[in-house]
């Protein structure tokens, strides 16, 4: 059974903001966001799969992926590092890209700041996803971001309650 995840969008900020719990140690769910190889296995929903191409975990540093459809298709993304705190937080710049990550003008990018705290629970994750404009924001949510981000979510919950 899936806990909730908090998803709220304030389009005056243009800020989504997700809350979810884990039942786990923060260094573990740490990992799951910061290792390519744990990402891969959460981070597209079924039944798509994300295939990390390269990534490089440090300030500056990129991850490039691709989320890649049961028919075949891929379509890639990467996340530019900002600042890493380990086991507590990290940022970075998300943007859609093609295979060698030559940024695609046509969608904005987000800002994310990730962050992990110890609760009684387990280990508190909150993403806060901010957008250049309201535009880009709905543009974003409109390609169905909010389900499929819930998915992947939920499937690292799963993961996570089998280790």
């Amino acid at each position: 059974m899936n806990s909730n995840i908090t998803f709220n969008k304030d389009f005056d900020s243009n800020t989504v903001y997700v809350m979810k719990i884990y039942n786990a140690d923060v260094s573990k769910v740490w990992d799951y966001f910061t290792k390519s190889e744990l990402l891969d296995q959460w981070w597209a929903p079924k039944p798509w799969k994300c295939e990390t191409s390269q990534q490089d975990f440090k300030e500056g540093g990129v991850w490039l992926y691709s989320m890649v459809g049961p028919e075949g298709e891929r379509h890639y993304a990467q996340v530019k590092y900002g600042e890493i705190t380990e086991h507590r937080s990290f940022d970075g710049v998300d943007a859609f890209c093609d295979d060698k990550g030559n940024i695609n003008e046509d969608f904005p990018q987000s800002k994310w700041l990730i962050g992990f705290t110890g609760v009684d629970e387990g280990a508190k994750v909150t993403i806060n996803i901010h957008f250049p404009s309201q535009e880009a924001m709905k543009q974003h949510i409109e390609m169905g971001f909010e389900e499929g981000f819930k998915m992947g979510l939920n499937q690292l919950e799963d993961i996570l309650a089998m280790r």
